[in-house]
């Protein structure tokens, strides 16, 4: 679903300007906002995961170039997988603890992280 903003969106984004003003010269600029309706954004890195919940995405188009605002609940969350820490648990029969802690020194590594665990 694309939304696009209104006047109170507008008073929003710049408080103390006229809305149809500021609506006028970004359509001048060549400069488009629509809102995503999105329910979470994940941004995936090496070491971790950054979780958006309920978002407010705004996608952003100016003079061909998109770029994207966001805000929401921001939690952080391990890159490893549920998957990857059971089969080490059940390959080095050790703890969740361990297995967590053996993928993350090996960097998501499988079978670095059970070798490790079994020496």
């Amino acid at each position: 679903m694309l939304k696009y903003y209104y006047k109170e969106d507008y008073k929003k984004m710049f408080p103390g300007m006229n809305p149809k003003a500021v609506k006028q010269a970004m359509k001048k600029m060549g400069i488009k906002q629509e809102e995503i309706d999105a329910y979470e954004v994940v941004i995936k890195t090496t070491d971790k995961n950054i979780v958006i919940r309920n978002p407010s995405v705004q996608k952003v188009n100016m003079m061909g170039e998109n770029s994207f605002q966001i805000s929401g609940q921001v939690s952080e969350e391990s890159a490893i997988k549920e998957d990857d820490i059971n089969t080490v648990m059940e390959q080095a029969s050790c703890s969740k603890e361990k297995a967590l802690a053996a993928l993350e020194k090996s960097n998501g590594d499988l079978a670095e992280a059970i070798m490790s665990l079994q020496e």
